[in-house]
């Protein structure tokens, strides 16, 4: 027999971890005034862009020392412009404990091939010893890891005082969690992260540092035009100032604006993090009652708050067998789906099973509340035929 379907529904079944959720209230009219059919290189074109740059400093809170560029190719683009452009002047630590900051550890050594690159690795769930980060060196390093749940707590770990540069993916952490600038040379993300925005536009702030890395060091290898930020030897300071590398798109240019616009409304970076921290805790209150599942990042000081990932309890977990292991939380997942409820909310294709929930500013807390019953119903119906 069937277990009960629960009576309420989430409003928005979203809960992606990129593309995410649009922001409350979204519709296609927010996109109303979108330039399209323009060129981004008329002054209406460059406004807009100029717009997208100083709204995400005002609600980013960027400080007025870092530099600001909409680059190609999403955050992938903008990390990938970062490494290609600055390593190789000095060794590079590279730190990874998810997927993604495997990604960029396979680049350094595998593509770049730098001599003298040093990886320092922690298992999915865990956070890498990051007293013994090299910081004579450079640093590569996502601030949350997007398919572990993991992020760093803060930036104290960072001395002010270092000789190589931080470099660091936050694509999942900006706008949700405090990002200590003074302590970051090089940060990217993306649009469809943390506000909604839509995909294959990527950003990049640097530093003074950075700039003076990139007037100061030519890379041994060539670079495409979409990774060229200088010229003739100098910071190319138009691609920070809304002329972009590429053709951007101008109806997601747009939907960036609106997004930003949003977030600046309801109290701007503060009450981005409050929201997120309010889903997390949601969510995770459900956790701590619910005996068949478990957050993968065991502690709470490093655990992530947007990107939040959970698996089988280990009591669960023992009464299965390797393939159920597996195959019981994409089960849980494809049920909530066909009912309408949940979407895209399996963990990442190299992470371990189990499920990854977004609980970023743009989500609502109630959603999360009534998504939490849904989760009961569905591991009730996956797991019927599974425990021995």
């Amino acid at each position: 027999m069937s277990n009960p379907k629960p009576a309420v529904r989430p409003a928005n079944p979203h809960f992606s971890s990129g593309p995410c959720a649009k922001p409350p209230g979204w519709s296609p009219d927010w996109l109303a005034s979108a330039l399209v059919g323009r060129s981004h290189r008329s002054g209406e074109g460059k406004a807009r862009l100029r717009r997208a740059i100083a709204l995400t400093r005002k609600v980013l809170e960027v400080p007025g020392s870092h530099i600001i560029g909409i680059v190609p190719a999403s955050d992938t683009g903008a990390v990938e412009l970062a490494l290609w452009s600055m390593l190789g002047q000095r060794g590079v630590d590279m730190l990874a404990w998810e997927s993604f900051g495997e990604g960029w550890v396979g680049d350094v050594a595998g593509q770049l091939k730098l001599a003298d690159a040093r990886v320092l690795r922690a298992d999915y769930g865990e956070l890498v010893d990051l007293e013994t980060v090299d910081f004579a060196r450079d640093v590569v390093f996502t601030w949350n890891g997007t398919t572990s749940g993991v992020r760093v707590p803060d930036a104290r770990w960072i001395p002010a005082d270092r000789q190589g540069l931080t470099i660091c993916d936050a694509t999942s952490a900006a706008f949700a969690q405090a990002l200590d600038f003074a302590r970051l040379d090089v940060v990217t993300f993306s649009w469809q992260k943390a506000l909604g925005g839509e995909a294959a536009h990527g950003m990049l702030i640097l530093s003074p540092r950075a700039v003076e890395r990139l007037e100061s060091y030519a890379a041994p290898r060539p670079l495409p035009k979409i990774f060229r930020l200088t010229k003739s030897g100098k910071l190319n300071r138009a691609v920070f100032e809304g002329e972009t590398i590429n053709t951007p798109s101008m109806l997601c240019v747009e939907d960036w604006i609106a997004a930003l616009e949003w977030a600046a409304s309801i109290g701007g970076l503060p009450a981005l993090i409050a929201r997120a921290d309010g889903n997390a805790a949601a969510l995770d209150g459900w956790v701590r009652a619910t005996p068949w599942i478990d957050h993968l990042a065991a502690d709470p000081a490093t655990r992530s708050n947007t990107s939040v990932c959970l698996r089988l309890a280990d009591a669960v977990a023992a009464r299965l067998d390797e393939a159920e292991r597996v195959a019981l939380p994409t089960r849980l997942a494809k049920l909530l789906e066909a009912e309408g409820v949940a979407y895209d909310i399996a963990s990442y294709r190299d992470a371990p099973p189990g499920l990854r929930i977004w609980c970023g500013a743009t989500v609502e807390r109630a959603d999360i509340e009534a998504l939490t019953p849904w989760l009961d119903w569905a591991y009730a119906e996956a797991s019927a035929s599974a425990l021995v």
